[in-house]
């Protein structure tokens, strides 16, 4: 048949990219794949949890993990991770990825954040200003199963309510919340208008979807504290005015430190391969911005150690953007991908997979995300304190605590739904609880374990196995 022979018979030619014109031609429907993945991999097996016995302990997994970071800063991570169970699971991705290589996976795979326990969601400012809520860090973000982070979510949302002191059947049914809010919301984005799917769950709808009352006055807290979180209100404290009327980072020890000139040279000037990263319509912005500084700043818990930078801009009245240029090391989740039947694609570059990665799962994205390259190692380039805030769920309150996973889980599914068809999922997931008590079973049990790992770290730092300085 002719192209004209096409159009005149009403037909469309199918399009490699978009889904099939016609009905049925298809198959069968992604709902049901989903529910026929429940003969090979029974929704109730995800409570299981078994360790292989090559299984690195605590000290081993940590020094591990440290390799490739800057030395002098590793005493800084183990202090942080000995701090308690929930920030030990903060710095371990890569140790519960080996874990989680011996639990059930459908195969289907999303954009994962690799990294998903209860502090990595946050609130942040907008190109306009206004804050929005969501996932807010990708060091580890890949293609992965989305069991994964709904595991590993569950889990924290455990070890910050043991923290608290929250009572067991609390933490329990913190788990099972987050993970049930996980299943309704996709099941919810599932019967939704594709485009309205894609955009859900904007910021005034989330509390009343999720049903997190108990947190209004909370977030209201963070976010009160989040506007005044800028760019600005750091330069105030962080720089001094300097030679010519300028201004410069103050050394602010072990946090922030000057660097040597050659140093500061390099990462300004990987600034202009971070332009070519941007959309053209942001080079004009950054072209009104001169630079003026840069400064070593030790960052969280997992990432300590990593090389990254703050750069402070100045504008003509001598207002101040400052940008971090974070070090992007390989996915720590990137060695068991394939044990878990999750093929890697090349990486070119690792700051490119951490800002493409971020886009994917966030409803809004930072508009200045980029990535550069200094003295040969990869880097993310992103706004920083661009009126972030977060909440600590380590130190919430029991009634406080299941509203936080229920939020949190709406946010995962919702950012999974980017990647991953929401209709699939919920097919798999289903209406009942049944996957939602094996996941907490599951967490409850991982947290018992994560416990341990912590408690031989404590021992070896007391034994002088490993060194370790009090976490700032």
């Amino acid at each position: 048949m002719t192209e004209n022979e096409t159009v005149r018979s009403g037909r469309i030619p199918e399009v490699p990219g978009f889904a099939p014109c016609e009905a049925g031609v298809s198959g069968e429907s992604p709902k049901a794949q989903g529910k026929a993945l429940r003969s090979r991999v029974p929704r109730a097996s995800h409570d299981s949890l078994v360790l292989a016995v090559q299984r690195p302990d605590a000290v081993r997994a940590v020094e591990e993990s440290s390799r490739g970071r800057v030395p002098e800063l590793t005493p800084l991570r183990v202090g942080r991770m000995a701090a308690s169970p929930f920030a030990f699971l903060r710095g371990s991705a890569g140790l519960m990825a080996h874990d989680l290589v011996g639990t059930p996976v459908t195969g289907v795979g999303a954009q994962i954040c690799g990294d998903a326990h209860g502090a990595n969601f946050g609130l942040y400012g907008d190109a306009r200003g206004r804050l929005v809520i969501d996932l807010n860090d990708f060091d580890e973000t890949v293609v992965g199963p989305w069991e994964w982070d709904v595991k590993r979510l569950a889990t924290s949302l455990v070890l910050a309510g043991r923290q608290t002191g929250a009572d067991e059947d609390v933490c329990h049914q913190a788990a099972f919340d987050t993970v049930g809010a996980y299943r309704r919301t996709m099941r919810l984005l599932a019967r939704m208008p594709v485009l309205d799917a894609w955009n859900a769950i904007a910021d005034e709808e989330l509390v009343s979807h999720t049903d997190a009352r108990d947190l209004l006055g909370t977030l209201e807290r963070v976010s009160e504290k989040a506007r005044n979180n800028t760019s600005a209100r750091f330069a105030a404290k962080a720089t001094a005015e300097g030679p010519g009327g300028t201004r410069r980072f103050v050394d602010a020890p072990p946090v922030l430190r000057r660097v040597p000139d050659r140093e500061a040279a390099a990462v300004a000037s990987a600034l202009g391969g971070y332009l070519k990263t941007l959309p053209e319509d942001r080079l004009p912005l950054l072209a009104r911005y001169a630079i003026h500084d840069v400064a070593f700043r030790v960052v969280g818990t997992g990432s300590v150690g990593t090389r990254s930078y703050v750069v402070l801009l100045l504008d003509h009245l001598g207002q101040p953007l400052v940008l971090q240029v974070k070090e992007a090391r390989a996915s720590a989740l990137t060695p068991y991908l394939p044990l878990a039947g999750f093929q890697v694609p090349a990486v070119g570059h690792e700051g490119r997979r951490v800002v493409l990665g971020q886009k994917r799962m966030q409803v809004v994205s930072d508009n200045l995300l980029g990535w550069a390259e200094v003295d040969g190692r990869p880097y993310q380039v992103r706004q920083f304190r661009n009126r972030k805030g977060s909440v600590d769920p380590a130190a919430l309150g029991p009634g406080e605590l299941d509203d936080y996973g229920r939020m949190t889980g709406a946010l995962l599914a919702r950012a999974h739904a980017h990647s991953v068809d929401p209709r699939l999922v919920a097919g798999y997931c289903g209406k009942n609880e049944e996957f939602d008590a094996a996941v907490a079973r599951f967490a409850v049990a991982y947290a018992d374990r994560t416990e341990a790992d912590h408690g031989d770290l404590v021992a070896a730092v007391k034994d002088g196995r490993i060194a370790a300085e009090p976490g700032v």
